[in-house]
C-alpha cells in the first residue's frame, strides 16, 4: 500500500484561483514529471509568493488545499504553443493563510532567515506534521481526516 504524501506547489494566487475553479493542478510551468510523483489520495497545498504572475505584489500565503482525485496525468491544450500537464484535484473549502506566523514552526523550512528557499523549485514534499499544522488553520470545515 502506498503511503500518503503531502505536497506544496508554488504558483501565483491568480493562477491558483483559476486551478480551483477548474478542479485541476499544474506545476512547474506545466511539466509532467512533478505531477507523476503524486498519487491518488495525496494532499496538496498551494503556496503563493506573488498575487499575480510577473508582478511585484507579494502574497506570501497558502492559497489552496486539496486532494489528488485519481492517478491520471493528462495534457490540456491551453493555446497553440502551450500544452501543460494537469491532475484532477478535489479542493476543500478554506481560508487563505499567511506563512509568516508559521515559519518558526514549519520543519520543511530549515533556515528561518531564508524561509523562502524551499519554494525555489516550484514543488516540494513535506511531512504530515507540517501539513497538519497548515491545514488545521486553513480548513473551514473538518474535511481532512
Amino acid at each position: 500500500m502506498n503511503k500518503t504524501k503531502y505536497w506544496i506547489i508554488v504558483a501565483s494566487k491568480d493562477h491558483v484561483k483559476n486551478g480551483i475553479a477548474e478542479g485541476i493542478t499544474q506545476a512547474c510551468h506545466g511539466k509532467t514529471s512533478p505531477l507523476r510523483r503524486m498519487k491518488k489520495g495525496d494532499y496538496i497545498l498551494y503556496y503563493s509568493g506573488k498575487m499575480v504572475l510577473g508582478k511585484d505584489e507579494k502574497c506570501q500565503e497558502f492559497t489552496a488545499i486539496g486532494q489528488v482525485k485519481d492517478d491520471e496525468v493528462y495534457q490540456f491544450q491551453m493555446s497553440p504553443d502551450f500544452c501543460p500537464s494537469r491532475r484532477n484535484i478535489e479542493f476543500f473549502s478554506h481560508q487563505d493563510l499567511s506563512i509568516l506566523p508559521l515559519i518558526n514552526d514549519l520543519e520543511f523550512i530549515q533556515n528561518k532567515k531564508s524561509w523562502g528557499y524551499p519554494f525555489r523549485f516550484g514543488i516540494l514534499e513535506i511531512n504530515e506534521k507540517d501539513f497538519q499544522l497548515i491545514s488545521s488553520k486553513m480548513l473551514i470545515t473538518e474535511e481532512y481526516v
